[in-house]
């Protein structure tokens, strides 16, 4: 981290500076506005924390076509352009993506996703959390989740449990602040904390500003001022942190950093991989537009490419480090689009049947999972949902499923909406 990351912190002025201390305070300043039971975890601690679980997800913002990409149908009518290509599992996938059909005996494809929400916003909250939103409570997200769940198995980690990369991810409903996710840009930029202070400067600062508060406590005005404090030792200690690195893709050799695509995508994926090697146990990746309801098969034939390449060369990556086997990988946008092409060569939003894809940590690889009819309108399987999904994820990095929440409205509530897992997708 270059030395001019040090800027103002304490100042409360604005709001993404205050959102960073609440990340750095953890659980020293946050008093959880409800009571929340993590039952499964103490039995399950152990291995939590000798296998360092860790999920990435891919968030395909605006719906991406898998029609087109993971569950092809050509000589349909609602087929399109595209070929399907064999790869290296039980499947064949889309012509424009070479380097992960090499991968595909890593992943599994669920074919049979079927789902109730067709609108961005609906989509991408129910997608997240397991739930369909509700004005009464918000629900915490994937990230939230999973870091709550495995942020005590993480004895060293000293950078936020929840990192989302090129856009923000949704919250964490009321889990609270402690597990919002910390976003960074593709560079490792961090908003507001860019700055001429040297480290030396800064340490002096903070030195400075310990004594004052020391001399507050010592007059004995409340809580607040030694809870304050522990805030501002949290936060030096994250910012000096050599763990920051992890956020600084230049540092890897140059030939890697070229296998991963120099785009926004492909350095978030490479800060993916560095950032669950130093223990983070989850980090969100974006890559939007793939809101095609126009020209969808020209911005496929430009999207894919950079997909195929970062998403490929991650699991490659993973899998060469051996880490894979302890790495959740997931993709996934709010919803497929509309096996009819419509008059503008576009696919519309479509929610009843489409594709997701897992692999890596507990996951089956080389396999489709679920099939749809031929032309794509209809699943013929056994349906899946965000919530069997997110409770398959969950499962496949070892937190059990009993887990159950309070929300902020005294409702208990299981943890993925209650979803059971997808079998046939666990080893």
């Amino acid at each position: 981290m270059p030395k001019n990351r040090y800027q103002n912190i304490c100042r409360p002025r604005e709001m993404s500076r205050r959102h960073f201390l609440k990340h750095a305070s953890a659980g020293a300043a946050w008093a959880a506005p409800a009571a929340h039971f993590f039952t499964a975890l103490q039995g399950r601690a152990a291995d939590l924390k000798k296998n360092q679980k860790s999920v990435i997800l891919l968030w395909m913002g605006g719906g991406p076509s898998t029609i087109d990409i993971w569950d092809l149908k050509p000589g349909s009518l609602t087929g399109g352009p595209f070929s399907p290509i064999k790869t290296s599992g039980d499947m064949q996938i889309c012509e424009h993506l070479p380097q992960m059909a090499q991968q595909m005996h890593h992943m599994a494809i669920i074919r049979s996703m079927s789902t109730r929400e067709a609108d961005h916003s609906r989509g991408r909250y129910y997608m997240h959390t397991g739930f369909v939103p509700n004005p009464s409570v918000e629900h915490p997200s994937y990230g939230a989740v999973i870091a709550k769940q495995l942020e005590a198995t993480r004895d060293a980690l000293e950078i936020p449990p929840f990192i989302s990369i090129g856009g923000n991810s949704a919250g964490p409903g009321f889990l609270g602040l402690a597990y919002a996710p910390f976003v960074v840009d593709s560079n490792g930029r961090i908003r507001n904390l860019e700055s001429e202070t040297s480290s030396d400067r800064w340490q002096a600062r903070m030195n400075f500003l310990n004594k004052m508060e020391t001399q507050f406590i010592g007059q004995r005005r409340g809580l607040a001022a030694g809870e304050h404090k522990k805030i501002i030792k949290k936060t030096n200690q994250l910012l000096t942190s050599s763990q920051m690195d992890a956020f600084q893709t230049s540092q890897e050799p140059e030939k890697l950093r070229a296998s991963y695509g120099d785009t926004e995508f492909g350095r978030g994926c490479l800060m993916a991989r560095r950032l669950v090697e130093v223990g983070v146990p989850f980090v969100e990746v974006d890559l939007g537009g793939w809101d095609t309801h126009s020209n969808n098969f020209s911005q496929l034939q430009t999207k894919l490419p950079e997909m195929d390449q970062a998403m490929a060369t991650l699991i490659a990556d993973l899998s060469d480090r051996g880490m894979l086997e302890n790495v959740a990988v997931v993709w996934m946008g709010e919803f497929g689009r509309t096996p009819r092409i419509n008059g503008n060569t576009g696919r519309d939003h479509w929610a009843r049947s489409w594709s997701a894809v897992v692999g890596g940590a507990g996951f089956k690889g080389g396999i489709a999972v679920g099939k749809t009819n031929a032309d794509g309108t209809e699943v013929e399987t056994t349906p899946y949902s965000s919530e069997e999904l997110m409770a398959t994820v969950l499962q496949s990095i070892g937190i059990s499923l009993d887990t159950q929440f309070t929300s902020a409205n005294g409702r208990p509530m299981k943890i993925a909406g209650g979803g059971r897992p997808i079998k046939e997708l666990l080893t």
